[in-house]
């Protein structure tokens, strides 16, 4: 009975202690998920930031902007770039955090202790989800509001005046209107010297050059204009206020001198935020709701210009004014179509009437056609800003869709490739989203252009990582060796016709020695072997395009020298012979069936046959085989003698057969 309540003690805490540590695991895994999750997005979100600013750069320097307004640029455009940064990351974190168990055996481990691939990936896809959701809050609330005050700051930024700072023995023309030349100028008093100013700012009618030799240019207090004082200098001024050439020699010019001259030029450096109604026109400042309602005006408002310029051509096409009450365009089409038919109507009128109707209609056709081509630019450009719109209520949908789909990616990758780290992780991630990029902005690019469906261009991206994330999770469910190196360089060797060169060392313990005895009499048995092969298979000869597609057969000599070949290799590998292990890696792998058919598959050779311009690459591949297994044969003569010869030379044959 003791027994008895034991055990069943011990089944009844068992699923406790499991699920224990199950929980413990999932605690384990989210940590350092999140972990990599933080580190990695501030490193993407600040490569994002400084490939914004680098495009902005050359507005903001020179310009004189203050921190705070540099801050609030840099904050919001870090706002703006989260979208973007959190798939990355998500990518990048599942992929380092799944490499690293993978690389630490943890991940073997788990799976060992019967939990499978699934389980595992479990509570980070409820992370994942997570983080995709606040995504798309994001993008809905926060995104809008940063990327209308960002445009606000930018563009305010980029018209602002720059900071005059005017440059020694070259023409500064940052003063609109001015162009200014100064010889020398003293830093410590402000003092400018040797100046030279060429002006045209009451138009290039009157032109004007002052030279003088010192001056000195201050703000005012307002930061409207700027003060020029000159001292000891002269104005020349086009008289002929008329004439607009200034390369005739006879145009009179008026000169003056001064001592003294101050003059006001406007210059406007102070910094004014634009009114953020400017830019409530793009979609990106708008929120779900904002589009929808954009979309619903944008759509009735392109249907309105659509039925004006049909009921317009069919008002012209009648020659006389609709009445008020028509407003059905079936009710205009039946009118037009009571009207008499043209040829009575052409035949009846004379001469004259018939050029002044041609000339009336010819008229009202190029009106027409202006008044179309005017109302179709119209049109395409609400046809653009609505098609604008769309694309970003999808992209709102897709950018936090990708961070769900990047770690189905990421993490089976990870645990396929087992490689955590910086290393391997990031090239890969970043290949990966380089790809998805590209087939984003080419989906949005067609969208916008509307040469696919907005359906079709903004989820393209999403259905391609979608598939690439089915895949990888079942492969890495099945402990699939996609991502073996190995594999693939075999396939492609294979392909290519390559081969390996032998790499056998010497063995640390032989137990088994050679029979030196009697391999001198086999070795030259397998060279007459070659030489008989060689005579009776007619490898140099042209081979039958049948045989090898429609008839393959198997080579049984080939596969006989093969074994017979391997079998010598095995047994000199246990020599402690250095040179002789030396000549055994020189000796060719020989593939017994490469020089008869091209693929084990009898329905895969001939559909290869059917298709010639396959067919013909593959039978001079077949022919290149045979002459190259005539070398081998010719290689293996030459060794079998060598080894033969080690063998007598040392005298091993002797020493055993007195042994």
């Amino acid at each position: 009975m003791r027994t008895g309540r034991a055990q069943a003690t011990a089944a009844a805490t068992a699923p406790k202690k499991q699920m224990k540590i199950i929980k413990k695991l999932d605690i384990y895994i989210i940590r350092g998920f999140l972990q990599l999750f933080a580190g990695t997005f501030f490193i993407c979100l600040f490569i994002f930031v400084m490939q914004f600013l680098w495009k902005w750069m050359n507005d903001l320097i020179g310009k004189g902007l203050t921190i705070d307004l540099l801050g609030r640029f840099f904050w919001y455009s870090s706002l703006t770039l989260i979208p973007m940064s959190m798939p990355l990351a998500v990518l990048l974190a599942s992929l380092i955090s799944f490499g690293n168990l993978g690389e630490r055996y943890e991940l073997l481990s788990m799976k060992a202790a019967g939990i499978p691939l699934i389980r595992i990936l479990m509570p980070l896809i409820i992370v994942a989800a997570a983080i995709s959701g606040s995504s798309l809050y994001f993008q809905n609330r926060v995104s809008p509001y940063a990327t209308r005050e960002l445009s606000r700051l930018a563009w305010s930024m980029r018209q602002k005046s720059p900071e005059l700072e005017i440059p020694e023995g070259i023409f500064y023309s940052e003063i609109p209107g001015y162009n200014l030349f100064v010889e020398h100028k003293n830093p410590e008093t402000g003092m400018l010297y040797g100046i030279m100013i060429y002006t045209n700012s009451g138009g290039y009618n009157d032109i004007q050059i002052v030279l003088a030799d010192s001056g000195r240019m201050q703000s005012t207090a307002d930061k409207m204009y700027l003060k020029l004082t000159l001292w000891g200098g002269e104005r020349f001024r086009n008289m002929d206020a008329q004439s607009s050439s200034m390369l005739r020699a006879s145009v009179p010019y008026m000169r003056e001198s001064f001592v003294q001259e101050t003059d006001l030029i406007p210059f406007d450096a102070n910094f004014n935020l634009m009114d953020a109604d400017l830019f409530s026109h793009n979609a990106q400042t708008k929120d779900m709701r904002e589009i929808q309602h954009s979309i619903d005006s944008m759509s009735h408002m392109i249907d309105s210009a659509r039925h004006a310029v049909y009921a317009n051509i069919l008002q012209w096409h009648m020659r006389k004014e609709l009445p008020k009450g028509i407003a059905d365009s079936m009710a205009i089409v039946e009118q037009a179509a009571r009207m008499p038919a043209f040829d009575s109507l052409y035949l009846a009128l004379t001469d004259g009437q018939r050029v002044r109707a041609w000339r009336t209609a010819l008229n009202r056709a190029e009106t027409m056609a202006s008044e179309s081509q005017f109302r179709a630019l119209e049109t395409s450009d609400r046809n653009l800003s609505l098609r604008k719109h769309r694309i970003e209520w999808h992209k709102k949908f897709t950018m936090s869709l990708a961070c769900l789909l990047f770690f189905f990616i990421g993490a089976p990758l990870g645990a396929i490739i087992r490689k955590g780290g910086l290393g391997v992780p990031v090239v890969v991630s970043v290949i990966i989203f380089i790809f998805y990029y590209i087939v984003n902005q080419a989906g949005e690019n067609n969208a916008k252009t509307d040469v696919w469906t907005i359906e079709s261009g903004t989820w393209l991206s999403t259905a391609v990582l979608l598939t690439t994330g089915i895949f990888l999770t079942h492969k890495a469910n099945t402990d699939s060796v996609v991502f073996n190196v190995e594999g693939y360089r075999n396939f492609f060797m294979r392909l290519l016709g390559l081969r390996d060169s032998r790499k056998l060392n010497r063995k640390e313990v032989i137990i088994d020695d050679p029979d030196y005895t009697t391999l001198p009499r086999r070795l030259t048995e397998l060279s007459e072997y070659c030489v008989d092969c060689r005579r009776t298979m007619h490898l140099r000869r042209i081979p039958n395009y049948v045989d090898i597609f429609f008839r393959p057969g198997q080579d049984k000599r080939a596969v006989e020298l093969s074994d017979r070949l391997e079998a010598f290799v095995d047994e000199l590998h246990n020599s402690r012979d250095n040179v002789i292990l030396m000549y055994i890696n020189e000796y060719p792998v020989v593939f017994p069936n490469a020089h008869t058919r091209p693929f084990e598959s009898k329905r895969l050779n001939m559909a290869v046959g059917i298709f010639l311009p396959l067919g013909i690459v593959f039978y001079f591949r077949i022919w290149r085989f045979r002459l190259r297994l005539r070398k081998d044969m010719h290689s293996i003569e030459r060794i079998n003698g060598l080894i033969a010869q080690r063998i007598i030379r040392q005298g091993y044959n002797t020493i055993e057969r007195t042994s």
